[in-house]
């Protein structure tokens, strides 16, 4: 029996979004950034810039009885957008577009029912909350810190 929902959470997460079409050219990665990368455009699962915190959650007994537990969990994601010119309205426009894919992606459908299951890892999942920031270093940069909340039982 499994402690917590995370681990697959996070994996279903990956799977689905590496699996999008919208989201081809785009880097889909795991955790923090490691290497440079040449896609300027970038969705991250379990990392948000400035926080070391991956993943928080809650867990409570389900019902009497102490079997299952709820566990309430909140994964911080990171969708980045880069060019080499000084246009941030294209930036930004580009990092919410990269969020309103991940939200498509996470709506069940007639192609994909069980996508708000994250395929059946948890009860229910959401993008929650969001946070832009943005910069000018070698050029426009837009980055979106959002959560995706789930419930699961364990």
């Amino acid at each position: 029996m499994a402690t917590s929902a995370v681990p697959a959470v996070i994996d279903a997460l990956l799977d689905i979004l590496e699996a999008t079409p919208e989201l081809e050219g785009v880097a889909v990665v795991d955790g923090p950034p490691g290497v440079n990368f040449t896609e300027r455009r970038r969705i991250y699962v379990g990392y948000s810039p400035g926080s070391d915190q991956a993943a928080e959650v809650q867990q409570s007994f389900a019902n009497a009885g102490a079997r299952n537990r709820n566990e309430d969990g909140l994964i911080a994601c990171y969708a980045e957008a880069r060019g080499g010119d000084k246009e941030m309205r294209l930036r930004r426009n580009q990092v919410y577009e990269l969020l309103a894919i991940v939200e498509n992606a996470l709506r069940g459908t007639d192609v994909a029912p069980e996508a708000p299951t994250l395929n059946g890892a948890v009860l229910w999942s959401e993008v929650t909350s969001g946070s832009l920031v943005q910069g000018q270093d070698s050029g426009a940069q837009a980055g979106l810190s959002f959560t995706v909340a789930y419930r699961a039982r364990i």
